[in-house]
């Protein structure tokens, strides 16, 4: 794609901002639906050409705003699927397929359970936490009845009507009902329980921009336990005027292991690392002194999974590279 296509794309995604910024509510109607789903299909199509970071300061600033009302829409989105699901008599979680991105849901689940999987060494996680896990807490559920089929969930919102619906929607389900709690606190008033989880979720919406992130991540590395896992959401090329950008080199104290940018309809990057330090074990985890500076340099550790190579596959071939 040309510049002057980028330009066009650009101002497409302005012109929707402007749009939906006069919108009266952001709670679910016509209006709302029609407005966001033109502006997800707008920055879905993957242009590595986009990057939001160089632009201008006006646009920065409307990409900011448009992350803090796309949080609020979807939040709102959240809470009216909940209410209904919560309204049928039988087990809500049978019907979480009317939740219009529910398929999207199962496929990030899957893409972040292969990550984990490969990075596990065969590890099955005791505990796990989602920090900002909202009304519909759909990671933590799909993980939870398809992949972690023993492991204990803690979610984690500061929200208390978010986490009371959450809690309604799961209460009926026989298994995760004993498996999965709700933790209604700021994360950053969490400090010893920290150390207890095995793996660390943090939704793309906790930390609307890279200060308020990285001061999220900071505050886990300071507290969570030396060779624990934590899972990023982050945002590339146009699906960061949706969403924040994590950049491995944000993730001081850690390990950065794998970073996936989706080509589909999975619109969240995913960023996967090790916390480091001595573990409990008196096992040490520690960068290999060239994965440090590739860690520091973003440009070169992005990675795109397709069918011919693995995650692990194309990182070591990137570490390979810097080493040669």
């Amino acid at each position: 794609m040309g510049y002057c296509q980028d330009d066009q794309l650009v101002n497409k995604i302005r012109d929707l901002y402007e749009k939906i910024s006069k919108l009266e509510t952001l709670k679910p109607c016509e209006d709302v639906d029609t407005l966001f789903k033109q502006l997800v299909s707008t920055c879905i199509p993957p242009n590595p050409n986009i990057d939001v970071t160089k632009m201008s300061e006006n646009i920065q600033e409307m990409r900011s705003n448009l992350i803090k009302i796309c949080g609020e829409a979807e939040g709102y989105l959240e809470h009216h699927f909940s209410s209904i699901l919560t309204s049928f008599e039988d087990n809500p979680l049978h019907h979480l397929n009317l939740f219009p991105y529910y398929n999207n849901y199962l496929k990030l689940s899957k893409l972040e359970f292969d990550l984990l999987e490969q990075n596990l060494n065969g590890f099955v996680p005791r505990t796990v936490a989602f920090i900002g896990s909202g009304p519909l807490p759909l990671t933590s559920v799909v993980l939870a009845s398809s992949h972690l089929k023993d492991s204990i969930f803690h979610n984690f919102d500061i929200d208390p009507s978010a986490n009371m619906v959450a809690a309604r929607l799961v209460s009926s389900d026989p298994d995760l009902s004993q498996r999965m709690f709700f933790h209604t606190v700021d994360i950053m008033d969490v400090t010893e329980s920290l150390k207890g989880f095995d793996v660390v979720f943090l939704a793309a919406l906790v930390g609307m921009d890279k200060k308020e992130k990285v001061k999220v991540v900071e505050h886990l590395e300071k507290h969570m336990s030396p060779g624990a896992l934590l899972m990023l959401r982050s945002a590339h090329g146009p699906r960061a005027f949706l969403y924040p950008i994590v950049e491995p080199c944000d993730l001081e104290g850690f390990e950065v292991l794998s970073v996936y940018h989706p080509t589909d309809e999975v619109i969240n990057s995913i960023v996967i690392s090790r916390k480091l330090g001595e573990d409990a074990n008196g096992v040490v985890h520690d960068h290999i002194d060239q994965a440090s500076d590739l860690a520091c340099n973003c440009s070169k550790i992005h990675v795109i999974m397709n069918k011919k190579k693995s995650i692990i596959e194309e990182f070591a071939g990137a570490n390979e590279e810097q080493l040669t």
